[in-house]
């Protein structure tokens, strides 16, 4: 982080480490706690190992980061000779992360923009990479912080999920809705609008739903220079399917990623999610 302005984000960014490290982005990790076992995103359980538990039905819920652990990747961007910190963060609508962030940016020793992005997952990534190019190029804090707030409003989310009951376990969905999928055997589609969690969508067989994921991702793509990610647990095939798809249909694209969520999100959507996050540049 030697620039003058660093880039610290989450890990529900869900960013590749080669690309964390190329643009030099600092990840701070969320906790996922199995049973009474706290463990960190990113380093200490893996997606696999996050299935597993879910599926046996173990007691899994998440946490923040603490501000402390906030304030030493200030510190550490202060002492690598940082002017100002750009600090985005998934959705203060599902996570107490951001007001952690805003916690300890209120004693760094430098400036510290905290930013809600309302996103997550690569949703979040992408705002995250196009703060690190602004700094990249000399940018300044508050170029930095522009860049990565317009990414965030013109990016979209969008998935699929086998039930509901995870997200209704987590309080990430009202019980209603969940009760309401259930009761009429749906399948669910559901996107990010302003940060929360909200049901777009009830197709009634899981073949259905996804071929319709796969229309509104091709429909907000259109025609422009666009970033397309794919996000899955425990659905790999799933996923590389999709995104073979949305190469051919989306000119704009020079590639999708793939990548398998990590344990934060995956808690709370369960085994055999699918999401496609569009991202015009």
């Amino acid at each position: 982080m030697s620039r003058h302005v660093a880039i610290v984000t989450d890990s529900t960014a869900y960013l590749p480490r080669r690309t964390r490290e190329r643009h030099a982005i600092v990840t701070v990790p969320l906790t996922v706690v199995i049973g009474d076992r706290a463990l960190e995103e990113g380093t200490e359980i893996s997606a696999q190992a996050l299935a597993e538990a879910l599926q046996k039905r173990r007691p899994v819920t998440t946490s923040r980061p603490s501000p402390e652990v906030f304030a030493e990747a200030y510190r550490e961007a202060a002492e690598a000779g940082a002017k100002g910190v750009v600090s985005l963060h998934l959705s203060a609508e599902v996570s107490g992360t951001y007001d952690a962030a805003v916690l300890a940016a209120k004693d760094a020793p430098l400036p510290v923009r905290v930013v809600d992005t309302r996103m997550m997952g690569m949703a979040l990534g992408f705002c995250a990479l196009e703060a690190a190019r602004v700094a990249e190029a000399g940018g300044s804090l508050d170029e930095a912080v522009a860049a990565a707030e317009k990414r965030a409003e013109g990016t979209s989310a969008y998935f699929y999920v086998d039930t509901l009951d995870y997200l209704r376990r987590g309080g990430r969905i009202g019980a209603a809705q969940a009760l309401l999928g259930s009761a009429l055997a749906v399948k669910p589609l559901l996107e990010l609008d302003n940060g929360r969690i909200e049901l777009r969508e009830k197709v009634r067989t899981a073949s259905k739903a996804i071929a319709r994921l796969e229309e509104i991702a091709v429909e907000r793509a259109g025609t422009g220079a666009v970033d397309i990610a794919v996000h899955h647990l425990s659905a790999p095939e799933r996923a590389a399917a999709l995104a073979d798809r949305l190469r051919e249909r989306v000119p704009g694209t020079a590639d999708v990623q793939v990548s398998e969520v990590g344990a934060v999100i995956g808690a709370h959507t369960g085994p055999g999610l699918l999401a496609v996050v569009v991202s015009p540049r």
